[in-house]
């Protein structure tokens, strides 16, 4: 039974990337445009992974994972952030909303597989 994983990205051609290199290595996609969009599709769909842009308009990555988290089904989901935010401080906010990791962009394909192995094999 393959994967699911929720992509949220405001820009498409980000989005239709992650997906593209998602599937060819087996997982099935979810896309979403932004915050708000994909916190809609994770309670429409419950999926094993959500990767997910901070800059986002409606709702930022942070706002997005804390909203998750509330979710009796993310709880434990595993929450990587794919973002140009590189800082420490950033970081930290991250970790603290619930994220469990930290991509930075342009991303590398095949190191995006490699964490998402990793994280839910």
């Amino acid at each position: 039974m393959a994967k699911t994983i929720l992509a949220v990205d405001d820009s498409s051609s980000l989005r239709q990337m992650v997906a593209f290199s998602l599937k060819a290595a087996g997982y099935l996609v979810v896309e979403a445009v932004d915050g708000q969009d994909g916190l809609e599709k994770a309670k429409q769909q419950a999926v094993d992974l959500v990767l997910t842009d901070q800059n986002m308009p409606r709702m930022d990555g942070l706002e997005l994972i804390k909203l998750l988290r509330e979710l009796p089904t993310y709880q434990k989901v595993p929450i990587l952030m794919l973002t140009t935010e590189s800082s420490d401080e950033m970081k930290a906010k991250g970790r603290a909303a619930g994220a469990n990791g930290w991509l930075v962009k342009p991303f590398d394909p095949q190191r995006l597989i490699e964490v998402v192995k990793k994280v839910i094999g």
